[in-house]
């Protein structure tokens, strides 16, 4: 007898040895208790869940000579024909292979005939949603109204593809992933009839690649126990499999974290060496990356040896919740990028650059470090991240460019924190406009109030105001206010004091840019290290 691979050694010939499906094989047993079985089922669900034997074994439980509290003996002539393959009243079809009008009508031709040894002759229909538009529609009126002795079971992975019509003539049944709980556990018995010795490590892992398929569990523990060896450790599975050792891992995503583009680049190259895939790679990192989140937010690790978890917890230790999230979905688009180019590694190289370079920035930011070329976005977030420490410094600021004026009185900050008074501005614009500015600074609007301290407006007619600038307006501040929303948002300020719809216009009364003269400000912002530039 030849040599049969284990997920068909192991295939449940019972409804109790599915595994995870439990809502659906009650139901089905309790069907056929009651003598309740539909004419059509759609059977629905990832691969490897148990579509194709929840199939098999119903159409054995209705024409089992003997069934035992819904489900098939296993004993009697008709069970014993339809597991060997001899039963021909129980067709098996692949729609992937069968998917064309002629197919069906054959189908359409057999149904007429009664069964030649069991009850129902019983059609089970694999793959449907590969069938053709011609074929879904031949199948459709003897779906609908089949002989009284046949029964239809289609089975699919993708069950958009098949026309409302053919659905709603099925009873359907979803089948959910496989639990890695439930794997772990159908995986020991299959180790221990066929004396396979494993690791918990390793069962874990393998439950893990499996994605919730019993079946690729099954093929996955199989191809690790042809090497010989005695006992199948979480080594062996990440050597077969292409996956890169955890160190390596850990070390790519340390050396990201830390800006180390050489480090990360070195260790992606020794992982390349070894012959493992880049998927696999990008996979674990992403997979890493998770865990360190799951733990920085839980502290639990449950799937890692104690040195592992301390690896981790050093790597949490000197990141951010959001500087992870930002990592994980940076890795999942460049995951997207690498699928779809030919030049694979190219694009993985180039994205862990990025990855480093981005890190880098915000490592910079938060440290108060001026990154080059930073944006006007950029330079926005920054001076609000700094406004607390100019509210609460005794700086003041004289300049006249800026007038960038700071309250000392501690007392009168906090009566205006716990009871923010309300706004008036009375008279014409430029009556109420070095107050209007004054309160973006209160509302903590910075880099609204550093653009437009200093200006003055004036109403040039009933429809438009006019703000000058006499110190000059920087290409940073014409940047930041021409923005629509910036200069929209501005707008609706005049327009609701002002109670008609205004214009505004911005006027550099001073166009000549001063190159040499450093502003307080703009020293304060140097000497002090802070990302603050105005060009």
């Amino acid at each position: 007898m030849g040599y049969t691979a284990l997920y068909r050694k192991f295939r449940p010939i019972k409804f109790e040895e599915i595994v995870g499906q439990e809502h659906i094989t009650r139901t089905l047993k309790n069907q056929v208790i009651a003598g309740r079985v539909g004419h059509a089922y759609l059977f629905n669900g990832g691969r490897g869940t148990g579509k194709t034997s929840a199939a098999k074994i119903l159409a054995r439980a209705i024409n089992c000579l003997n069934p035992q509290d819904g489900e098939p003996c296993n004993e009697c002539e008709i069970c014993k024909s339809a597991l060997d393959g001899s039963l021909t009243d129980i067709v098996e079809m692949d729609a992937a292979s069968n998917n064309s009008v002629e197919d069906v009508r054959e189908i359409r031709e057999a149904v007429n005939f009664l069964p030649t040894k069991a009850k129902y002759r019983v059609y089970i229909i694999d793959e449907v949603h590969m069938l053709s538009t011609g074929a879904f529609n031949a199948l459709l009126k003897t779906l609908e109204e089949p002989p009284e002795h046949v029964k239809f079971i289609l089975a699919t992975t993708e069950p958009q593809k098949i026309p409302a019509t053919i659905l709603s003539r099925c009873q359907r049944f979803d089948f959910k992933r496989i639990s890695n709980e439930d794997i772990i556990k159908r995986l020991r018995i299959v180790c221990e009839e066929s004396k396979i010795e494993i690791s918990d490590k390793a069962l874990n892992l393998i439950a893990v690649l499996a994605e919730g398929g019993m079946r690729d569990a099954l093929s996955i523990l199989e191809r690790c126990n042809q090497d010989g060896e005695d006992k199948i450790d979480e080594n062996k599975i990440r050597d077969l499999v292409g996956i890169p050792q955890i160190t390596y891992v850990k070390e790519i995503v340390d050396s990201i974290i830390n800006c180390d583009t050489t480090k990360s680049l070195e260790v992606v190259d020794n992982v390349l060496k070894e012959g493992k895939d880049l998927n696999n790679l990008l996979w674990e990192i992403i997979k890493y990356v998770k865990d360190i989140l799951l733990y920085k937010s839980t502290e639990k690790a449950e799937t890692y040896s104690e040195e592992e978890i301390k690896d981790i917890k050093t790597i949490a230790d000197k990141t951010s919740k959001e500087d992870l999230i930002n990592l994980i979905c940076n890795l999942s688009e460049l995951e997207n990028q690498i699928k779809m180019s030919t030049q694979k590694l190219i694009i993985f190289q180039t994205g862990i650059i990025k990855l480093c370079i981005k890190h880098k920035v915000v490592e910079s930011s938060e440290k108060n470090e001026e990154p080059k070329n930073i944006n006007v976005d950029k330079l926005e977030e920054r001076v609000t991240k700094i406004e607390n420490f100019l509210k609460a410094s005794n700086f003041v600021e004289k300049d006249a460019k800026l007038k960038f004026a700071i309250n000392q009185n501690k007392n009168e900050v906090k009566q205006k924190k716990a009871k923010p008074p309300k706004p008036k501005y009375e008279g014409k614009t430029q009556d109420y406009w070095p107050k209007l500015v004054n309160d973006f600074k209160e509302e903590g609007k910075m880099f609204m109030y550093i653009n437009l301290a200093g200006t003055v407006a004036k109403e040039i007619n009933d429809m438009t105001v006019a703000i000058e600038f006499p110190n000059g307006m920087s290409e940073v501040a014409k940047e930041f206010l021409e923005r629509p929303d910036n200069k929209m948002n501005l707008r609706n300020i005049i327009s609701t004091v002002s109670g008609k719809d205004m214009q505004i216009k911005f006027i550099d009364t001073k166009p000549e840019k001063i190159k040499n003269e450093e502003s307080e400000f703009e020293s304060f912002a140097n000497q002090n290290d802070l990302p603050f530039k105005v060009i």
